[in-house]
């Protein structure tokens, strides 16, 4: 174990017991003492990853009941909150596109379908990972892509003028291209990222706020779309340009991969037509429920509905053969379930035991700019993010912001969303994001070159994200 792990391990619940025993944070108020005792214990054990984050978010099943915070059945319903069943569903639903490999074959058309010189390709890529982003894990729609791409590189290295500065520069437009697009294909969808369910999670249970797959996407869609614009432009026309690098061989390569594939199997068939009924409830839910009242439609049972039928509905009747058995679930990312349920948990303490009302009352007594505490918060989020886990980050900063924009006197929404979209736009350091990491294990590309390019793009995002709090969340919502 290393020595930041080893401190990390030691100093949670020594920080615990130290602020248990000192209860001087706030005067008089013992519940909300024992609370951020609770979140200072989880937050150090995040950041050092101690032990795997998903099992620091279990401490307040144990700890709140203990604390008389909450008791155990309450802590406990966070755990089963509608939001993770949603994401439940989109997991099941990730993993049946992955099982007959669907996913490759999305991505490989798509890169196809944009064209083979140098720029289109690194274009197509781009564009098919955040595709499949927005559907299924930023980490899967890496590990999809980079196979793809550094079979594409590899035709540049062995080529006859070997891996020139023009190569080397398209190498690194690719993979630094396809990190970045997983991390911005994923705020298009409630499902592409976890802090967006956290999110929803959290304005659900502690505001009855609902935001709709289709609400969320008029947001998170043109937002991701406009982001993938960008890091284009900064990767190919500023930072890397490529020149007048020509090859054709890549169109063999893509489509050698799509033959390999065959034709479209009738497993294949099955799952993008439940696929393409459950994003089509998802997006038209409120029209359909206000055509039929009684249906009573919900973004989770719509995903329920997905994963029970991959389960359910047989692919070959006589032979009892389903799309996914249930030791299929044994790839299910159930820890991000469980760390789901840690983040709402310590919300509703932070909220049950008066922090957030704390921190309202703090900031409506305060003479601070709105626009300037927005600002700062934003920058707080994307920054942090670099490292340490968004999830947990959201987690823990949402209730605070959503206290902080009650303190303000605007809606908790034209905060919470910027502040939580924030956390989907590290793209600095390898740590930062799984899809980082994945293609900087690829030996393509140096820190220093993913921070350079990373900065840039960092400070871009605040500012867009700032123009999103100013101008365009007043006018949704």
């Amino acid at each position: 174990m290393s020595l930041t792990r080893l401190l990390g391990l030691l100093a949670g619940p020594i920080s615990f017991i130290l602020l248990n025993a000192l209860p001087t944070i706030i005067p008089e108020n013992t519940e909300a003492n024992a609370v951020i005792a609770v979140a200072v214990w989880m937050i150090i054990w995040w950041i050092a990853e101690a032990v795997s984050i998903s099992v620091t978010a279990l401490l307040p099943l144990l700890l709140f009941p203990l604390l008389e915070i909450m008791p155990l059945g309450e802590v406990g319903a966070n755990y089963g909150s509608p939001i993770i069943f949603l994401f439940f569903g989109g997991f099941v639903l990730a993993l049946a596109l992955e099982k007959v490999n669907l996913h490759r074959r999305i991505a490989l058309s798509i890169i196809k379908l944009t064209g083979t010189t140098p720029n289109k390709v690194i274009l197509g890529f781009m564009i098919a990972t955040a595709a499949l982003s927005m559907w299924i894990s930023n980490t899967a729609s890496t590990v999809v892509m980079l196979p793809i791409a550094m079979s594409v590189i590899s035709l540049l290295i062995n080529d006859e003028d070997g891996f020139t500065k023009r190569d080397q520069n398209f190498a690194l437009s690719v993979m630094l291209g396809i990190a970045f697009s997983a991390n911005a294909g994923g705020i298009a969808t409630v499902i592409g990222t976890p802090p967006n369910s956290i999110l929803i999670g959290l304005l659900e249970n502690e505001y009855n706020i609902e935001i709709s797959f289709l609400k969320w996407m008029t947001i998170g869609l043109p937002f991701s779309i406009i982001l993938l614009a960008i890091c284009y432009v900064v990767l190919v026309k500023w930072m890397f340009p490529n020149g007048s690098l020509q090859f054709n061989a890549s169109k063999e390569v893509i489509e050698g991969e799509l033959r390999k594939l065959g034709p479209l199997s009738a497993k294949e068939r099955m799952v993008l037509s439940i696929f393409g009924v459950t994003v089509f409830l998802w997006i038209f839910r409120t029209l359909i429920n206000s055509l039929f009242p009684g249906l009573g439609l919900t973004d989770t049972s719509i995903s329920m509905f997905a994963a029970i039928a991959l389960f359910s509905v047989p692919f070959n009747l006589k032979k009892g053969v389903f799309i996914l058995q249930w030791s299929d679930t044994k790839n299910l990312a159930w820890g991000i379930l469980i760390l789901f349920g840690g983040g709402l948990a310590l919300a509703k303490g932070m909220s049950v035991s008066g922090i957030v009302g704390m921190v309202s009352d703090l900031i409506a007594t305060s003479d601070i700019s709105i626009l300037l505490t927005a600002s700062l918060l934003i920058i707080l989020m994307l920054f942090m993010t670099e490292l340490m886990s968004n999830v947990a980050l959201v987690a823990v900063l949402a209730p605070v912001v959503a206290g902080i924009a009650i303190g303000l006197e605007i809606p908790i929404l034209y905060l919470l969303i910027p502040v939580t979209i924030a956390s989907s736009c590290a793209f600095m350091l390898p740590m930062a994001t799984p899809p980082n990491a994945i293609v900087f294990a690829s030996g393509y590309i140096k820190v220093s070159q993913m921070a350079r390019v990373g900065i840039i793009l960092n400070l871009i995002a605040v500012g867009l994200l700032i123009l999103l709090f100013q101008f365009v969340m007043p006018f949704l919502f």
